[in-house]
């Protein structure tokens, strides 16, 4: 027999599971059985602890409670009994604690301020709430006082005092102007934690009259003003009468020009300050700094750093805040104030304290008589809270005493408890910052077993499946469940059978034998009862002819089978598929009783068609695929959209309603389909055809629906299976009367594009839907989930509106109401829209990696609470990057990668890491606004995989029968080398591979000699490396050993052999000589006459130069101008320019780099040479200047 224990499905059993880890006895949530246990009270809902009040309105107190009995409710306030009987003004609910306190019919709020708690009592314990202490709202008037102006130099500092009335609690501060502007901000002018408005510097622009102070009181929804506060700037330029009259000589003949002041702080004064805070809380420290030029704040944390994930800065970082503040965040803080002139500076010394909080708050415990159990009350704080027991709501000891009862500090021991243990426990944790109550009952029931199952229930199932009976049952002490089959039938046992702990009974193969009745019995020293169920087998569901692949040719019929055999008691149901969706809603497919039939296939009926078959308790499905081919060609017929229709007539002319009527045009072969309507609205839209509306190609006439203040015009379009016709010539116009509009704008949407704002957009009616003159939008918002008046605004010619001021990120009900000159638009639907989003307050938690292998990650993290957001959760974002190879320890900067998880997923992977690597990774949230703050960095590690292969293999120094093996070590190690392997064999002249040869190389080692290989023979060598993982790729080589040892002999350096070292100097040296020979050659040719030289070389091919380029100065003749030498050269025009006359010589054969001037050209073409040198081309080379060749030698 086996026993199992698993996970149960059903409702009531998944109960009976969960019940085990709370509580000593399962206590399934059956609501028969429920009704009938007894249970003590537990408290369900109560007010907040420090509960504020609106004075205007009844108070209610809310406690709520369940148990069986249903309890009964009393009061207390302010540590004595309430008797609420004799007080006309308060009453309870019924059947329920909470209280109402009737301040609307003459009661006064102030005269019920206490402390409160309520106790729900029953036979079984008593449960009491928290201490509700009760407080009105107070939103108290200004004082009245006198301001005078404030007359301040330009460069100054400035406080504007506020200094509002003491509410409860305490009001929102700004400040606006008497237009209800909100008086602007920056680094220079900013409101302070305490209200008042602060001046860095003034400038000039800072001169008004109506600097005003508001005060807002959320609780009474009142805001209250300060008289407006005058503010004149003044310079000693525009000192005027009026305002010297009001200052003493002093400061009139004292006033300078602006000058530069280093920072003094505003506030906080002097040098250090302390601040404490509570655990959990949000901590705000400020620094406001007076100078010129305006000083600039940082924060920073003496001995430490100020946590990234939750701190921000605010008032242009004149404040710090830290949200969520634990212990670990006391410590000095410090701000400085910097400007060009200087700083300074203020610690402020933070603890941080802590109320209260959890570790193991008590939890309910439901024993059986006899049993042993705990109740644990663990709570923190800072200082340690004190813990102390109530017994139903008095004091542990001075309660009734319980012999099976042991207090010991936080913890509450019971042995072998009895019904009479029953009680409600309350643990108090409390310290000088506030206390925690929790309530838990201890539940000794005794009672005899029950089953929850239906009697006489039916299981069906296929045979060869699994089949699970239930038995789910209840009792204290936990019943023992035996199952039998048939009435007379003795216990099952043996391993055909599986036993659960919910008292199920699971055959596992179920088989035709396996039919019939079983018995469950349940059994405690109470009692035992027994419960019938009935177990058929089916036969399973089968097709026994399937469809089969099918060719049609297109426009011809297709037929697929489907023959089903199934259980004679089932119902079965067959249902035919196209590629896995339903069948096309169209007249061809005809679905049979046991086939499919397709009329006139076209190509779009190409595919998979399956065939399934469902009953109650299986399903089982088969397919066939369709293939449609093309038809044998058929005549043409010529067909074409059908003509315009024609002679449009209006008639029955009514407000809302005409009839238009028109004679068809030729259909063109095509049956004309369908008839479609537009309309042109002259008055708002001339020339812009709409869409009205479409009748059947068999009608010519419609009645028409209207809509006021437009001035219709229509035409008709005919349509046919070739397309549409051209229009028809419009019909008479018709204008109607104007009414109130009929409809709202669509697509009303509130989304704020700041965090302190809501952009209200809708889509603006059309001309034609105004139905008259004057449209205008009445636009209406007010705060989701707050009882809050609405708030409106009537606009004209817009299709937006801007809401300041909003709370971030909160819900509005919106809506946008059309009216005009004759009255409103129907009453509009509300929309949800939202204020405007801001960037994410906190970065994800418990962020960890879990490497799956070299190259993939998988990170998980801790959604950040919805709160916090502060928006509309986009996504995740992980940052990602390479630190450094852990092979090669070098740091490189590598660029961040980013991958981006869309929804609230709390984990996603990270592919292409490198092997062996380091790596680092955060996580932050994504809103509409941005990203969050980051999570801090995550170090991670991939771990080895197999390295890529070796950056080169070379093969050196070849002799009879050895080679040199040179290589280098793999680009991406991917891990530690651990050796190297080389593979050889060689390769005989008809290429086939000989045996292969391994060698195994340390990882150090760069080079090998192989040696005893055979001559004149070639190898291919395969060389790869190795890390702990494996090997990686290879690279391949091929090499020759040498045929003989003269051939190694030749084969020698001959760039160090002697003999060609002294050929080398040789022909230097014969260079140099040359040289010389040639320098002394040039300057003789100086002395020859240049004309004889013209003459003798004259080249009638070449054309005469230019008159006033042909001058040679000396050598020039008048008279007779020579064609220069064939060689000369010439620019492409044949004209030689002064410009171009710094052409190099090296383009004339003689590599000398000197200026080719007039004296040099005619001494270089007649110096006198002998031989030419061969030319490229037609042209010749010439010999430099003397002057160039001077130059070029030295």
């Amino acid at each position: 027999m086996m026993k199992k224990m698993n996970i149960p499905t059903s409702k009531t059993s998944l109960v009976l599971f969960l019940c085990q880890i709370i509580s000593a006895l399962d206590v399934p949530l059956d609501s028969k059985l429920l009704e009938e246990l007894s249970q003590p009270p537990t408290i369900t809902q109560q007010s907040p602890k420090d509960y504020i009040v609106d004075p205007r309105e009844n108070i209610v107190i809310q406690c709520e409670a369940k148990g069986k009995p249903p309890p009964s409710f009393s009061w207390t306030r302010n540590g004595t009994h309430f008797d609420i009987d004799k007080d006309s003004q308060v009453t309870m609910k019924p059947n329920s604690g909470t209280l109402v306190i009737n301040i609307m019919n003459g009661g006064k709020a102030e005269a019920y301020e206490g402390v409160y708690q309520c106790t729900a009592r029953n036979e079984r314990g008593a449960a009491v709430s928290n201490n509700i202490m009760i407080r009105p709202s107070r939103s108290p008037l200004w004082t009245k006082e006198k301001l005078e102006p404030n007359h301040v130099r330009e460069g100054d500092s400035l406080v504007l005092h506020c200094r509002p009335p003491v509410g409860l609690p305490p009001p929102i501060i700004f400040w606006m102007d008497n237009a209800f502007q909100r008086l602007p901000q920056s680094e220079r002018v900013s409101q302070g934690l305490n209200g008042d408005l602060y001046f860095s510097n003034v400038q000039p622009e800072d001169t008004r009259e109506d600097y005003i102070c508001y005060a807002r009181f959320n609780h009474t929804q009142t805001i209250q003003q300060k008289q407006p506060i005058s503010v004149k700037v003044y310079s000693m330029d525009s000192l005027n009468d009026t305002i010297a009259a009001n200052l003493s000589d002093t400061d009139i003949y004292g006033a300078k020009p602006v000058t530069e002041r280093q920072p003094v702080l505003l506030t906080p004064t002097g040098s250090t300050s302390t601040k404490v805070e509570l655990r959990g809380n949000v901590l705000l420290l400020e620094c406001i700094a007076a100078g010129l030029p305006t000083p600039v704040i940082r924060w920073i944390k003496e001995g430490g750093e100020l946590p990234a994930n939750r701190t921000f800065f605010e008032n242009f970082k004149k404040t710090l805040k830290i949200i969520d503040v634990s212990e670990a965040d006391s410590g000095n803080y410090k701000c400085i104030a910097r400007n060009t002139l200087g700083s300074v500076y203020h610690v402020i010394s933070v603890t941080v304290k802590a109320a209260p909080y959890w570790i193991t708050a008590p939890r309910n415990l439901v024993l059986s008589p006899g049993e042993d159990g705990t109740l644990i009350c663990r709570a923190n704080g800072n200082p340690k809270p004190s813990i102390s027991w109530l017994a139903n709501g008095v004091p542990i000891a001075i309660a009734p005493e319980d012999p099976s009862r042991k207090v010991d500090g936080d913890t509450i021991i019971f042995s072998h408890v009895q019904e009479r243990s029953s009680a409600v426990y309350q643990c108090n944790a409390s310290n000088e910052y506030g206390y925690l109550l929790a309530n838990a009952f201890v539940n000794v029931l005794a009672e005899p077993p029950r089953i929850l199952t239906p009697a006489n229930k039916l299981y069906q199932v296929i045979a060869d499946s699994p089949a699970l009976l239930d038995c789910a049952y209840f009792g204290s002490p936990k019943p023992e469940i035996e199952w039998f089959k048939g009435v007379k039938g003795s216990i099952l046992r043996g391993n055909e059978y599986v036993f659960h702990d919910n008292g199920t009974l699971e055959i596992p193969v179920a088989q035709k034998n396996s039919a019939g009745t079983y018995t469950c019995v349940a059994r405690n020293e109470l009692g035992k009862i027994q419960n019938e169920v009935h177990l058929e087998i089916k036969d399973p569901t089968m097709i026994i002819k399937q469809p089969e692949y099918k060719v049609i040719q297109r426009y011809g019929h297709a037929s697929f089978e489907c023959i089903i055999k199934h259980d004679s008691t089932l119902l079965p149901t067959v249902t035919w598929l196209k590629d896995n969706e339903e069948l096309p809603d169209d007249e061809r497919f005809l679905v049979g009783k046991d086939n499919l039939t397709i009329m006139n296939v076209t190509d779009k009926d190409d595919g998979t068609y399956t065939c399934v078959v469902n009953t109650t308790l299986d399903s089982v499905s088969a397919s066939a695929v369709l293939t449609v081919v093309a038809a044998p060609p058929t005549p043409a017929i010529i067909y074409a959209r059908p003509n315009p229709p024609f002679d449009l007539e209006l008639t029955g002319q009514l407000e809302r309603s005409i009839t238009l009527s028109w004679i068809p045009g030729d259909e063109n072969n095509s049956p004309i389909t369908n008839f479609i309507i537009e309309y042109e609205d002259a008055l708002h839209e001339p020339g812009v055809w709409h869409y009205q509306t479409e009748v059947p190609g068999t009608q010519t006439t419609v009645k028409l629906k209207l809509s006021p203040y437009v001035n219709y015009s229509f035409r008709v379009i005919a349509v046919n299976k070739i397309g549409r016709s051209q229009p028809s010539e419009p019909s008479d116009q018709y204008l109607t009367k104007s009414a109130s509009p009929d409809e709202n704008p669509a697509n009303v949407q509130g989304i704020g594009s700041e965090p302190d704002n809501l952009v209200i957009t809708w889509e603006p009616l059309k001309g034609f839907q105004s139905n008259g003159p004057g449209l205008q939008y009445k636009v209406s918002w007010r705060q989701k989930d707050v009882d809050d008046e609405w708030t409106s605004v009537i606009v004209a010619n817009v299709s937006k509106y801007i809401v300041s001021g909003t709370p971030t990120f909160v819900p509005y009900e919106i809506k946008v109401q059309a009216l005009n000159d004759l009255g409103y638009a129907p009453e509009p639907s509300e929309v949800i829209g939202h204020s405007g989003e801001d960037l994410p307050m906190v970065a994800p938690g418990n962020v960890q990696v879990h490497v799956i292998n070299s190259t993939l990650a998988k990170v998980h993290w801790d959604p950040v609470p919805l709160k916090t957001v502060r928006g509309h959760l986009q996504g995740y974002k992980v940052y990602y990057w390479k630190v450094q190879s852990l092979s090669r320890r070098s740091r490189r900067h590598v660029e961040k990668k980013i991958l981006t998880f869309r929804g609230n997923k709390t984990f996603g992977m990270l592919p292409g890491l490198e092997p062996y690597s380091s790596y680092k990774l955060n996580v932050r949230v994504v809103n509409g606004k941005g990203e969050g703050p980051a999570s801090p960095d995550k170090v991670f590690n991939t771990p080895e995989g197999v390295p890529s292969s070796p950056s080169f293999l070379k093969i050196t120094n070849p002799t009879l029968d050895s080679l040199t093996l040179e290589w280098g070590s793999p680009t991406h190690p991917n891990g530690v080398l651990t050796s190297y392997t080389l593979k050889f064999q060689p390769i005989n002249n008809t290429h086939e591979l000989g045996p292969l040869v391994e060698i195994r190389i340390p990882a150090n080692e760069s080079s090998l000699i192989l040696k005893n290989l055979n001559y004149s023979t070639r190898y291919k060598f395969y060389f790869n490396a190795q890390t702990s993982v494996g090997s990686g790729s290879q690279i391949t080589e091929e090499a020759v050993t040498i045929m003989d040892e003269a051939m190694a002999s030749r084969q020698v350096d001959i760039a160090t052999q002697g003999w060609f070292i002294g050929l080398m100097c040789a022909v230097a040296l014969l260079i140099l000589i040359l040289l010389i020979v040639c320098f002394i050659r040039r300057n003789k040719g100086g002395k020859y006459p240049v004309k004889e030289k013209e003459d003798a070389h004259a080249d009638p091919e070449i054309q005469p130069m230019k008159e006033d380029d042909g001058t040679f100065g000396e050598y020039s003749d008048a008279e007779d101008h020579k064609p220069l030498k064939k060689g000369s050269r010439t620019p492409s025009d044949r004209t030689v320019k002064k410009e171009d006359s710094d052409d190099s010589l090296v383009d004339y054969g003689e590599g000398v780099n000197g200026q080719f001037n007039e004296d040099g050209s005619f001494i270089g073409q007649y110096s006198g040479k002998k031989e030419k040198e061969p030319a490229e081309g037609n042209e010749s080379s010439e010999a430099p200047s003397p002057v160039n060749a001077m130059n070029s030698f030295v």
